[in-house]
């Protein structure tokens, strides 16, 4: 595989997309999110799209169920920029939904499966949505009143006979660039979740992205192991494959066993999970010779260990591991290592993208030197505009086209992007400051842990102390052989000094993030 900052880009041009700021541009992309599949339709009808256990629909087959589902949901009254909300696992009425919603000019508004009927009250009411569908063991979390504009509630079991008898919906809806595609609501770790309005353009430069800066190609086969309803499984994953004419392998949940099966039956060529999901794979034994297929192996969300890299290289040589970085306000991936360079720069997230801006300001909004840390704010065209109807979130997150990340990293003389921390994450031990992604990394090489989190102890002499939780499934417990561990690696006031030990996953938000706060609350 070529390296792709080495090698020639597809032609790049300057526009101006917010305001009068001009950003570099794909110069060929797709028009529209509806226009990913009407293209995959046309050249690869009867390859696989969407497969899933026995369902396994061509790309013809899936723009027959779309036509269907789009021709109902219009008869039911939904009309262009109307907010649709999927209340939906992974699976491949999903798919079929979401495109149904953008021939529509429809918004779509993916939820995780794990949202409660609060949350999920709020979204509804906060975006205004029409119409909500949803999983039939969810229908007890769907409002059944007090949302005023909602008109329609469909129940995925319904879906079947949706538009039957109509005339199919084959034509789309007219849509601009920058109109809004989908609303993502953010985690809301800190507070309200937030909509993220991802554009046609976002989505559009982000499909590139990943096509040009992993290698896809058509008749890639992507495993989609994490949620469908999250950004990464929405765009690197089921919009990334109608890009390129490549097929989504929908896993319902994620087992390592069943993941491994699935893998080698359906000959999977591409991933893109957290590195946890990797760690359970190689702790459930994988086969490198009925895997031999898998190419691309993208990761993020949190750093990959130095082990786990050479754990994988060994058993599958052919695997090529990506790190991207990004966020749901990026459209996902704003960084990527160049294939080939992960081992090399394991400490960092790679290069900014061809079209991605990324720079690094102090708290004052000035710009910092090489090599020098501070926050991350990025820009470019895959930046969302900002939120559904909130303003002063917009203001506080935005300048000029620059999403502020919350970030704190830096970047070096060659480009390489390294992140230390969230701001609201650092810890401040008696003056020192600890970046508590550099104690996590450590303690994510220590033998079984599969993830960790660190948090800062209330203390009334310094401040805070280092507390660490640990997920290790199947390890007894040993604070002793964990400080060991890290004093060999650390500098001493970053040592956690106290740790909870957990055979369960850490506490994370319908969205995937890790719930720091919960597990404050703990101690």
């Amino acid at each position: 595989m070529t390296l792709w900052h080495t090698t020639e880009l597809p032609p790049l041009r300057m526009e101006a997309v917010y305001g009068d700021r001009l950003v570099r541009c794909f110069a060929e992309r797709p028009a529209s999110l509806h226009a990913l599949l009407a293209r995959a339709v046309a050249q690869h009808p009867e390859q696989d799209a969407v497969v899933c256990g026995a369902t396994r629909w061509s790309y013809r087959a899936l723009e027959a169920e779309v036509a269907r589902i789009a021709a109902g949901l219009a008869a039911a009254g939904v009309t262009p920029g109307e907010r649709v909300l999927m209340f939906m696992g992974n699976r491949p009425a999903f798919v079929a939904v979401l495109y149904a919603i953008a021939r529509l000019g429809a918004i779509a508004v993916p939820v995780g499966e794990r949202e409660q009927l609060p949350g999920l009250a709020y979204m509804l009411q906060q975006c205004g949505a029409c119409a909500i569908v949803f999983d039939d063991p969810l229908a007890e979390r769907v409002p059944s009143s007090d949302v005023p504009a909602l008109r329609l509630r469909i129940a995925a079991s319904a879906l079947s006979t949706l538009g039957a008898g109509l005339p199919p919906r084959t034509e789309a809806a007219d849509v601009q660039p920058q109109d809004t595609a989908l609303i993502l609501y953010t985690s809301g770790t800190t507070g309200r979740p937030k909509g993220a309005m991802l554009t046609h353009l976002n989505v559009a430069h982000s499909v590139r992205h990943y096509e040009v800066c992993m290698g896809l190609r058509a008749g890639d086969r992507s495993a989609l192991a994490v949620p469908a309803s999250h950004v990464t499984g929405l765009i690197a994953i089921i919009a990334a494959m109608a890009h390129v004419g490549g097929a989504v392998i929908v896993l319902p949940q994620f087992k390592a066993a069943d993941f491994l099966a699935t893998m080698a039956t359906e000959r999977v060529t591409h991933t893109l999970m957290v590195p946890a999901m990797y760690t359970l794979a190689l702790m459930q034994g994988l086969d490198g010779a009925a895997l031999a297929h898998w190419r691309i192996g993208g990761y993020g969300g949190a750093p990959m260990p130095v082990a786990t890299i050479d754990a994988l290289g060994a058993r599958l040589p052919g695997l090529t591991l990506v790190n991207a970085y990004g966020a749901t306000e990026t459209t996902s991936p704003a960084t990527m290592m160049p294939p080939g360079l992960t081992r090399e720069h394991a400490d960092s997230v790679g290069l900014a993208l061809p079209c991605a801006d990324i720079r690094v300001m102090d708290d004052a909004g000035r710009e910092l030197p090489p090599g020098e840390a501070g926050e991350l704010w990025i820009g470019g065209p895959m930046v969302v505009p900002g939120y559904w109807d909130n303003p002063a979130a917009t203001a506080a997150n935005f300048t000029a086209g620059y999403w502020h990340s919350g970030d704190l990293g830096s970047i070096d003389a060659q480009g390489f992007v390294r992140l230390f921390d969230r701001k609201k994450d650092m810890l401040n031990r008696g003056g020192f400051k600890i970046y508590s992604v550099e104690v996590e990394n450590t303690l994510m090489a220590f033998p079984g842990v599969v993830e960790a989190a660190v948090i800062g102890r209330p203390c009334p002499v310094l401040g805070e102390r280092v507390h660490a939780f640990l997920h290790a499934p199947g390890i007894a417990p040993d604070d002793a052989a964990v400080r060991a561990h890290c004093a060999a690696r650390l500098t001493d006031y970053k040592m956690p000094e106290t740790l909870t030990w957990s055979d369960t996953p850490l506490p994370r938000s319908a969205t995937g993030k890790l719930l720091k706060r919960v597990m404050r609350e703990q101690l």
